[in-house]
């Protein structure tokens, strides 16, 4: 399996430790994720002020990747979903394919067929499947209690993404964690967002949104948090203390992508799966398997 790597904006500066800990497990399954040194922004963070410029820049990264033919690999859900929501709606409408078209032939770019676009954790799911991964994992890591947080974009929306998962009651990730042996939590704000969003205008807001679920968290037993958008983890794990000030509550919810349980199941170190670059501190709950 050979893939265009989609990394994006945010896991460049800010999530280091869920490329490493990918590209270790990707390295571990046969799969081959190729950089693109001319990849930009997925236009996802202009959507709401001018769809048109957003979706050029989906479909400039769309069709580089075409050109290569390649399909493309992202590890962030919002990257996934903004490429993926480009290329469905370019796919009908013929008047906006053109439009695009006009905009890319300024860098020699044209946009045809897109490649297929795939989350790593979709891809790990429908393509590397159950089998492969269990003949990988070599430590078990039974007694470990976590819970998994879908986000908003991993599986929105539902069309673009193929309906591969439930949207309503998801499996993949949970059923990924478990083959680890690791005891999967099911909490009731399950499906709600990180509060990540509203961040740039409201930062009370945001942190009451991660503060609900983290207070579900807690309740439930949960030993850690399990993610797959670089930007879930600002909220939840770069910003845990401060939500702990804010609401006068403790947590220390350690938070891990699920890159890296995968990677410790596969007996990876802590530094090669970026362990010591988690804010919340992983050290004292995973002393058992290190």
């Amino acid at each position: 399996m050979k893939y265009a790597f989609f990394l994006g904006c945010t896991i460049p500066a800010r999530a280091r430790n869920y490329e490493l800990s990918a590209r270790k497990t990707a390295e571990a399954l046969g799969i081959e994720l190729v950089d693109m040194e001319r990849f930009m922004c997925c236009g996802f963070p202009i959507k709401a002020a001018d769809m048109e410029s957003s979706d050029v820049l989906a479909a400039y990264n769309l069709a580089l990747a075409q050109t290569n033919g390649l399909d493309i690999c992202a590890l962030c859900s919002s990257c996934t979903s903004a490429l993926a929501e480009t290329a469905h709606r370019l796919a009908w409408d013929e008047a906006e394919r053109a439009r695009i078209n006009e905009r890319l032939k300024a860098v020699g770019l044209e946009y045809k067929e897109s490649p297929r676009v795939r989350h790593f954790a979709r891809i790990l799911f429908e393509e590397v499947g159950e089998k492969k991964i269990k003949a990988c994992l070599k430590k078990d890591l039974s007694g470990l209690r976590i819970a998994s947080h879908y986000g908003c974009h991993y599986l929105k929306p539902s069309e673009a993404h193929d309906h591969f998962d439930d949207v309503e009651d998801p499996k993949s990730l949970d059923e990924l964690v478990a083959l680890t042996g690791a005891e999967v939590v099911d909490y009731p704000t399950k499906k709600m967002c990180c509060g990540g969003p509203v961040l740039p205008v409201d930062e009370k807001l945001a942190a009451s949104v991660s503060n609900k679920k983290l207070d579900a968290l807690k309740k439930a037993g949960a030993d850690a948090l399990c993610l797959v958008c670089p930007f879930c983890a600002v909220m939840y794990d770069g910003n845990q203390k401060s939500i702990e000030s804010e609401f006068g509550m403790t947590y220390n919810l350690p938070v891990l992508y699920l890159t890296q349980i995968l990677g410790m199941a596969m007996g990876f170190d802590r530094k090669e799966l970026g362990l010591n670059m988690n804010v919340v501190k992983t050290k004292e709950l995973l002393k058992k398997y290190y």
